[in-house]
């Protein structure tokens, strides 16, 4: 009986993957943006949650949280990376019909996380206290930052196999399992950050770590569910192709392919270590404000993330199935949707700064330093889409240096010349750091959306002439 309702999950993940490069791109758009999108607003509540409680305790219990906000988010971008390098290389060895393959990178994925984790939580406690000083904390607001981020560091593997496992779904069409994840893990959130915040029921009040231990519980957590889906899928059943010995060239194409979407990432982590030491120079309210306003402009995001996903999964199926037109028609039905609701976005940011940044703050500077912020931010979200969309198709494509670039261009190069010339010389303060997050953004995209037309126009001249070949 279990094998034929496995067998029944394998022809139903083997119906939907089929769908991807022949179904109406319109459908498919939304039948994945929308869960992604659903379940990243889950995610971004839970973030919510914990900035207001955090925000219970002290102003600087919420500048921790801010400090601690890069470190923790280059977690996510290692964990994201590779799962996104590994989601290209499964969604094309599944849309040329090469499940054997698709397995065999499942497999490699993730040990590829476990070796990662060891990495990264011996690198993370050696030098993060090194950097939250760089970024001016010291005695009590050190200790604070330290006590929240070193509890992350030691559930790191759980960030990690759960972005691998969330990878593998995507590859087959499923952001379903993601977004239900998502959903209970903010609704527990809250409990939990009460319970462990404030202690009661044997627990003793924690304070920031306890924050910190709700979000590794949840993780674990979320191993254990995409686990079983992942397992229903066959994708990992023996026989299919899985490894568990390392396969060197299976291991080199997801690190080529993920090492870049890792370090684009890193890259979003060390923008935010650029932005926050320069407006750390304007005082420790300025940090809390502009922590809570990125939070919140993370719901404005969503959208854009959840075609990001769409985008990327279209690109590699069909990109697999050497569909390159359905390609196309997959960035423009996507920029299309974009520009919808992220003009809706862009309205709703801008009127409601005010009364969201008052629910997370009673500190008057803090809310009229995040309003400007957010007001700013709400003219950039459609930009955000162009950009997004256009990377995660080259990604989807195994196409992942062009995200690097524009990161690099982006997050670091371009901020630390804007942001010295306006403060430094021309001495706009922090408007001309705001406003110098404008003109970044949206050069960026344009940058991003000519980059991806001519290089899907190259991949397709190349594929037809190597079909010509192949013919003749």
């Amino acid at each position: 009986m279990k094998d034929r309702h496995r067998n029944i999950d394998h022809a139903c993940q083997d119906a939907v993957g089929s769908l991807l490069t022949v179904a109406p791109i319109g459908g498919l758009v939304r039948q994945l943006a929308i869960p992604a999108s659903v379940g990243f607003f889950f995610n971004t509540l839970l973030n919510v949650v914990d900035t207001y409680f955090a925000g219970m305790l002290s102003t600087d219990a919420l500048a921790a949280l801010s400090l601690s906000f890069p470190v923790f988010f280059s977690l996510i971008a290692m964990g994201s990376g590779f799962s996104t390098g590994a989601t290209a290389l499964i969604g094309q060895a599944l849309g040329a019909g090469r499940r054997s393959e698709a397995a065999r990178v499942a497999s490699q994925g993730l040990m590829l996380s476990a070796a990662a984790t060891a990495v990264v939580t011996a690198a993370g406690y050696a030098v993060t206290p090194a950097l939250f000083r760089l970024l001016g904390a010291s005695d009590a607001y050190l200790a604070i930052c330290l006590a929240y981020i070193r509890v992350i560091l030691l559930g790191s593997g759980f960030v990690f196999t759960v972005h691998m496992l969330n990878g593998m779904l995507t590859a087959q069409g499923d952001t379903r399992t993601f977004r239900d994840f998502l959903i209970a893990a903010a609704i527990l959130n809250v409990g939990l950050d009460a319970w462990f915040l404030f202690g009661g029921l044997g627990v003793p009040a924690m304070g920031v770590a306890g924050i910190a231990l709700a979000t590794i519980v949840l993780q674990g957590g979320g191993v254990i569910a995409l686990s079983l889906r992942v397992r229903r899928t066959g994708l990992l059943a023996r026989g299919q192709g899985v490894r568990w010995r390392p396969h060197w060239r299976t291991l080199r194409a997801i690190i080529g392919q993920g090492v870049p979407a890792s370090l684009s990432m890193m890259s979003v982590a060390l923008g935010i270590f650029i932005v926050t030491w320069f407006v750390s120079r304007y005082g420790q309210d300025v940090v809390a404000a502009y922590g809570v306003a990125t939070r919140i402009e993370q719901i404005a995001h969503l959208p854009a993330i959840g075609l990001n996903v769409a985008a990327m999964i279209l690109a590699a199926q069909n990109g697999g199935a050497r569909k390159y037109d359905r390609v196309r028609a997959a960035v423009r039905t996507c920029l299309g949707y974009g520009a919808m609701v992220a003009g809706a976005g862009t309205v709703a940011l801008f009127a409601a700064a005010r009364p969201m940044m008052s629910a997370f703050s009673s500190d008057p500077a803090v809310i009229e330093i995040g309003v400007r912020y957010l007001q700013i931010a709400a003219l950039i979200q459609y930009a955000y889409v162009i950009l997004m969309v256009n990377t995660s198709t080259l990604q989807g494509l195994k196409l992942p240096i062009f995200a690097l670039w524009i990161g690099l261009y982006r997050h670091i190069a371009a901020p630390l010349g804007l942001f010295w010339l306006v403060t430094q010389v021309l001495s706009q303060g922090l408007m001309g750091i705001w406003w110098s997050l404008f003109g970044i953004s949206w050069s960026a995209a344009i940058i991003a959306a000519a980059v991806a037309r001519r290089r899907i126009r190259q991949i397709e001249t190349a594929s037809a002439a190597r079909n010509a070949g192949e013919s003749c």
